[in-house]
């Protein structure tokens, strides 16, 4: 293992003087060919990539899994072939060299990276079944969980379930002590090979869920679980499968993670959630949150039983298999037998402390990214809530927020709309229909007048009850809060 280590400085040398970085690669090949590649389709980055140079050469070995001609892979890594081939990142033959890993150029914030991880299956459309331990790489998980993972400074980190430690990479630029974990002593292998190449500090740890940290507390644990929801039957693949039945996996780290968070920690999780015939989502997921935590769930999409095999057969390469149409149909007796009638994939997201407060919402639309800083936001408007009284909010001075702007909606010459809508145009970028009372208030808060002077000069000016209106209105301001649309 430490040869393998010890191989990661030169090859990070090499890659940085080829220019092998994300945004070189993406001009290199060109916004036609790196949103094709983004398909798993390569022959248009194959047509730009034949001159022969380092860049182009490591594109065509590394992202387009093609041979390269032995002299061509010399020239681009200059005395490291060999190592290479026998750690077992690449092979050869007399005159080829060929990629047995991927290695893969990615860019947070100001740091160029590089992740090690198994090759893409698919491309190309290539029927390729992945191996029990295959370690996937960059993906649209784990591009969601780091775009959701809160990235205020830190004491200590957890990446719960590493695969190739991005989640460990994106953590160490904002945590002082960074912990990685997993099952498979090959994502392992490739977390601490990643955690040299690009010079961090992770201290990589072999267990199950949080047996390799007991006993300890963490600021923050991010994790993208093994949360599919699956028989069982056959192979295991221990990147999406747990060996848990159901969404057990998920409601274990949901119901246990607090126990190793520090007060005022978060557990982010990215997670899929069985919808059960007969019990709301958010009913079945709310029983799983402890009255310790604040807790935000947000259930961004569903899928029906078919769609979501299909998702996870096309993902294992067994689409168009000779065992695909009996995979298939054992999975979704499978589903139908355990009553489970959706898929809902979201985020949870739980606060150690706190007061308690638990909002599960369905939001399938369009957010600002990275939407981290909303939840964020999130946690500070559940804290600041928390203790006011109805007399306190009508003395706060409120100010709408930068981005709300409101739409009416009515026909062309109408006297009065038929609809006034708030709309936000960051972070969840709600939108709320508000009668012409709350329109108004919130377009009066400025941070002149309070809460309760506002709601007295619309009372005078509607010849409605002071005390009736702020009855009424004290809840909806309230909500504006907690949901963003006014701040103090």
């Amino acid at each position: 293992m430490s040869s393998d280590l010890d191989l990661m400085a030169p090859l990070r040398e090499a890659l940085l003087a080829a220019d092998f970085t994300y945004d070189r690669v993406a001009e290199a090949i060109g916004e036609d060919a790196h949103r094709a590649l983004g398909r798993n389709e390569t022959r248009p980055a194959l047509r730009r990539t034949t001159s022969g140079s380092a860049l182009d050469t490591l594109v065509r070995l590394f992202l387009l899994q093609t041979t390269v001609p032995r002299e061509d892979a010399d020239a681009a890594l200059p005395g490291l072939v060999d190592r290479l081939c026998a750690t077992g990142l690449l092979e050869q033959s007399i005159s080829e060299v060929a990629a047995r890993t991927d290695c893969r150029p990615y860019a947070v914030d100001d740091r160029d990276l590089w992740i090690v991880s198994d090759l893409t299956p698919g491309l190309d459309g290539a029927p390729v079944a992945v191996g029990p331990d295959h370690v996937l790489g960059i993906s649209s998980a784990s591009t969601s969980l780091a775009q959701l993972t809160i990235r205020e400074p830190v004491g200590s980190a957890l990446d719960l379930g590493t695969g190739c430690g991005v989640q460990a990479l994106h953590l160490a630029g904002h945590a002082g002590r960074v912990v990685a974990t997993d099952v498979n002593a090959r994502a392992l292998w490739m977390t601490r090979l990643n955690a040299a190449l690009n010079e961090v500090e992770v201290d990589v740890r072999d267990g199950s869920f949080f047996e390799p940290v007991a006993g300890e507390r963490f600021d923050l644990v991010a994790t993208n679980p093994p949360f599919v929801i699956s028989p069982a039957t056959g192979e295991r693949l221990v990147y999406r499968d747990s060996g848990l039945p159901g969404d057990r996996v998920v409601e274990h780290i949901v119901r246990t993670g607090p126990d190793h968070l520090t007060d005022g920690g978060w557990l982010q999780v990215l997670a899929n959630w069985a919808i059960v015939d007969g019990t709301p989502w958010d009913e079945r997921l709310a029983s799983w949150l402890r009255p310790d935590c604040d807790a935000l769930v947000v259930q961004r999409e569903t899928l029906d039983p078919a769609s979501y095999v299909e998702l996870w057969l096309k993902d294992s390469g067994h689409h168009g298999g000779r065992d695909y149409a009996e995979r298939y149909d054992t999975w979704l007796s499978w589903l139908e037998q355990a009553g489970i009638e959706g898929v809902g994939f979201g985020w949870i997201n739980v606060r150690l402390g706190g007061t308690g407060r638990h909002d599960l919402q369905e939001w399938p639309y369009d957010v600002e990214q990275p939407i981290a800083p909303a939840i964020r936001d999130w946690g500070t408007a559940a804290g600041d809530l928390a203790g006011l009284t109805d007399a306190d909010l009508l003395g706060l001075h409120l100010r709408a927020r930068e981005d709300v702007q409101q739409e009416t909606v009515g026909r062309p010459g109408a006297e009065d709309p038929e609809a006034i809508v708030l709309r936000q145009q960051r972070g969840f970028r709600r939108a709320r229909t508000a009668d012409t009372v709350e329109a108004a208030l919130v377009g009066a808060c400025d941070g002149d007048l309070s809460v309760g002077q506002l709601l007295g000069a619309l009372g005078s000016l509607l010849e409605r009850d002071a005390d009736d209106l702020a009855a009424t209105y004290v809840p909806v301001v309230r909500d504006l809060l907690a949901e963003g649309f006014l701040e103090a």
